[in-house]
């Protein structure tokens, strides 16, 4: 096909400007045009651009390694008060959401950075006969386990020196308490990076309930969730429970 006479067009990858009308040429005479595939006429489209998953990924995780920090530092810069009065708020919602789930093994976490402190509600439930347990990381890109803890449990320091039960065979959490370092509005969590509850949580075959919690400040519009990502089921803050 020749060049079109009297006009311009932007191509698109290979192909051919666009035809102005009335003033292509093509090498076969105008009597033999019905015998062309149209496709042939047609300007070919440009074809669509392929995603690359792991640019995107790295992208993804690039981004969230800079809200990572700055959402920490956030959390840190919390007033005393302002922390006092939310984590009461925390606490009240969430022992209201673990009353009608007596008698169940409640994981939760130890502090770390300015988190939501679960300790006086672990305390609390086992003083009324409540079961709970621990985290623990065994591995690098492993599913962690949980080993039951009670007030006094013999513990040793685990990956970023938190404290985590010293012994004890794996158990199962029917909920979890799951900390947040942001969190969006379809309850998808911002975590530390490691990616330990998300690889945790898609190897259990009876997954268990998860309850993320977290300040409202650390709420931002999406942690843009990847095929790895798993929601929590609630979301808790001082300032809503759902």
């Amino acid at each position: 096909m020749a060049g079109k006479a009297g006009g311009t067009g932007s191509e698109q990858g290979n192909a051919p400007p666009e035809e102005a009308a009335g003033s292509a040429e093509y090498s076969s005479p105008a009597c033999m045009l019905h015998e062309l595939d149209p496709s042939f006429l047609a300007p070919r489209e440009a074809p669509a651009a392929q995603a690359d998953p792991a640019r995107e990924w790295e992208e993804v995780r690039l981004w969230r390694k800079a809200k990572r920090t700055a959402l920490i530092e956030r959390r840190l810069a919390l007033p005393a008060a302002t922390r006092a009065a939310g984590s009461e708020a925390i606490t009240g919602a969430l022992h209201q959401i673990l009353a009608s789930s007596p008698g169940r093994l409640v994981g939760f976490y130890w502090p770390f950075k300015g988190e939501y402190d679960p300790r006086p509600l672990a305390r609390a439930l086992h003083a009324g006969g409540g079961r709970l347990a621990l985290p623990v990381v065994v591995g690098k890109a492993r599913p962690m386990i949980f080993r039951a803890w009670w007030p006094g449990a013999p513990m040793t320091h685990g990956v970023w020196n938190i404290p985590v039960p010293a012994e004890g065979e794996p158990v199962t959490p029917d909920l979890l308490l799951v900390p947040l370092v942001g969190f969006d509005a379809r309850r998808f969590r911002l975590g530390y990076g490691g990616g330990y509850y998300d690889r945790t949580l898609a190897s259990m075959p009876d997954r268990p309930r998860t309850i993320g919690i977290g300040f409202e400040l650390v709420r931002i519009a999406t942690i843009h969730p990847q095929p790895h990502d798993v929601a929590m089921d609630l979301i808790v803050t001082e300032a809503r429970a759902g």
